[in-house]
């Protein structure tokens, strides 16, 4: 996927009438401006193809994550998330300007922001795995987090891990959302994409990783296995734990040998199968089964 320029659309803050400083010379705009730092203050920020509420979602921003803001105009937010490049339209509203630098991820599958250190008061919102807050305080098991729009919010330590400690087995991860219903442009455990969930899990682990699967296998090319593939299957003992399996359009996160864990239409949901069974499904739709073995960790 490329604009006329050979830059990729969804990684290319330009429009004809717009475009980031940081491409004069590059893109071809009416008027180029330097990006204003924001902050996600809603659990899920869905970011769309257009700045419009029908348009479909192609990505989210989670609680604490930050992106350079180039225009806003009637409620909407053109926008390049900072920590995968990631350009879309998001809901003004949802984001801050009073930046708190994270220290802290929430480690949970999802928990609940507080108005005060007491589980009994009606939370205020909702986190998902991988949202970024800043510590500023504790009481008891209790952390007080920022940013919040509305004052302080409180979350249980358990549910947090500093930033500098990731998490280990990018497979693992992925495991904690078997059933989580598939979600075009998803993120989070209320609803992902394929590569929604490979992006989490590695990032968890430590390992960076852009959004779409076709950036995710251009980026891990260096680490594909040679000899991998016997056709468009993985050869015999090709596959480890934690290994990219790639597909047409499709990726997901092997769990051993012979299986992986992935967000798919067919079950419309995250779901661990055969890596043979995937194979099947995507040659009868696209012609072809596995398209690389790629080992992230290595």
């Amino acid at each position: 996927m490329s604009r006329a320029d050979g830059l990729d659309p969804n990684l290319t803050p330009a429009r004809p009438d717009l475009a980031a400083a940081f491409l004069r010379g590059r893109v071809a705009a009416d008027r180029f401006v330097d990006g204003v730092r924001r902050q996600a203050v809603r659990g899920i920020v869905p970011v769309r193809g257009r700045p419009s509420a029908d348009a479909p979602q192609t990505t989210e921003l989670l609680f604490g994550e930050t992106c350079a803001v180039f225009e806003e105009r009637e409620g909407w937010a053109w926008l390049q998330g900072e920590a995968d490049g990631y350009v879309g339209y998001a809901s003004a509203a949802a984001l801050t300007a009073r930046v708190a630098e994270p220290d802290h991820a929430v480690a949970a599958l999802r928990c609940f922001v507080y108005p005060a250190p007491d589980f009994k008061r009606p939370p205020q919102r909702a986190l998902a795995l991988g949202a970024r807050v800043a510590a500023r305080g504790r009481d008891g098991r209790w952390v007080r987090v920022a940013p919040d729009e509305g004052g302080e919010g409180w979350v249980v330590a358990e549910a947090l891990r500093p930033l500098e400690t990731p998490a280990g087995d990018p497979a693992a991860t992925a495991e904690r959302f078997l059933g989580v219903p598939y979600l075009w442009g998803g993120r989070s455990s209320l609803g992902l994409d394929c590569s929604g969930l490979v992006q989490v899990a590695l990032v968890e682990a430590g390992i960076a990783c852009p959004r779409d699967t076709y950036m995710q296998e251009a980026a891990f090319a260096d680490r594909a296995m040679a000899g991998a593939l016997d056709g468009d299957v993985p050869a015999p003992g090709a596959v480890a734990r934690g290994d990219l399996v790639f597909f047409p359009g499709h990726v997901g996160v092997a769990v051993d040998a012979t299986r992986m864990v992935h967000a798919n239409v067919t079950r419309m949901a995250v779901s661990i199968d055969p890596i043979a069974e995937v194979a099947g499904w995507t040659r009868a739709a696209e012609g072809r089964g596995v398209t690389s073995i790629c080992r992230p960790g290595a």
